[in-house]
């Protein structure tokens, strides 16, 4: 594998790349919104994400001096491969190195953010779901052949674990589940960001965040968490009505979540009930919240003992049995919460079952 990566026979590009790597982790967050990722989808411009504002802030007039008075300056572009990775900075070229090292900061299996969050998050949260032996994973990190290389091939190089590492790996991805099962997705968590996002809304002047790196970096959670007070003191200001129900804790509350059974029934159930609980009630009272994770364990290579690279899931029982994240609830607002609830009891069967077209639709 040393082989493959010249960079590590030279002295002066390991300085390098060490350099941009430590200003790329530094860095791969900074467009997050405040309340990190409560409200990106809906409200920045078509087209953006907190990856594409952090790559403008990197390119940006205020940040391209502190990169050129480095000794030696470092490029731009360089930080930019590194902070996004391949999938983000797709329109950017990439050598084995510079994956790799992308990997090192927000790679699924390894990557530090990822490592960083989870053992922060429980920290402060005061729970232990996210703990894991990061000190071991690190110490059996190598560089291996990629998983599916054969006698012969390519041999790309990625990041993988040593055997003796396997287990901390399979503990990073049983606290990851746990994190976002128990904590992340909490209905109670899940119904504030929903509730910050109807404020933001209506508070933002064009109700949405602006790209603009200046008007981003004026507007943090404390310029947020000082509009939400004003606006809940004062019924003439906008988002008064969603900022009341934050300040005085009177959120939504669960009214119906995934069910197994339901879902068998119909996939979509929780759209189902939204949507009749909408056109019964109104749509004012009600909020849907639904999420599917994309992938499960990540693939990759690790080194037995007998100094073969194989495939993680070829060897981890464990990483092929971690569960798929999967939530899907739906929110009522307190003052009609249980005349829904009684409603939604007596009609859920009709609800939940799929309605069939009539066969005769479409006939000539």
């Amino acid at each position: 594998m040393r082989d493959s990566l010249p960079q590590l026979k030279s002295k002066d590009d390991l300085s390098y790349w060490r350099r941009v790597i430590r200003a790329a982790a530094l860095c791969h967050d900074i467009g997050h919104l405040p309340f990190s990722h409560a409200a990106e989808k809906e409200l920045l411009p078509d087209g953006w994400d907190h990856e594409r504002l952090t790559r403008k802030i990197i390119d940006s007039d205020h940040m391209r001096p502190i990169w050129d008075r480095i000794t030696p300056p470092i490029r731009s572009q360089d930080i930019i491969k590194l902070a996004l990775g391949p999938k983000k900075a797709n329109d950017l070229s990439f050598a084995d190195w510079e994956t790799i090292l992308s990997e090192i900061i927000i790679g699924d299996a390894f990557g530090v953010d990822r490592m960083d969050y989870l053992l922060r998050d429980s920290h402060h949260v005061g729970v232990a779901y996210g703990h894991f032996d990061h000190y071991r994973l690190i110490d059996t990190l190598r560089l291996l052949p990629a998983p599916g290389d054969k006698k012969g091939g390519s041999h790309e190089p990625a990041l993988g674990v040593e055997e003796g590492g396997l287990h901390s790996a399979e503990a990073l991805m049983l606290a990851r589940y746990f994190m976002y099962s128990q904590v992340y997705f909490h209905p109670v968590r899940r119904i504030y960001d929903i509730h910050l996002k109807d404020f933001l809304k209506k508070w933002l002047p064009s109700g949405v965040f602006s790209v603009e790196p200046d008007e981003h970096m004026k507007l943090t959670d404390n310029e947020v968490i000082a509009g939400l007070r004003e606006s809940a003191l004062d019924g003439h200001k906008e988002g008064h009505i969603d900022a009341c129900v934050i300040a005085k804790r009177e959120h939504f509350k669960v009214l119906y979540e995934r069910n197994p059974n339901d879902v068998e029934i119909n996939p979509e159930a929780g759209q189902s009930i939204f949507g009749a609980l909408s056109a019964q009630f109104g749509t004012q009272y009600f909020r849907r919240d639904r999420y599917n994770q994309r992938s499960g364990a990540p693939d990759f290579p690790v080194r037995m003992r007998n100094g073969d690279a194989v495939s993680s899931l070829a060897v981890s029982e464990t990483l092929n049995r971690v569960p798929i994240v999967s939530v899907d609830y739906v929110f009522a607002d307190r003052s009609i919460f249980s005349e829904a609830e009684k409603w939604l009891k007596s009609n859920r069967n009709e609800i939940i079952q799929p309605k069939l077209e009539d066969e005769n639709d479409g006939s000539t």
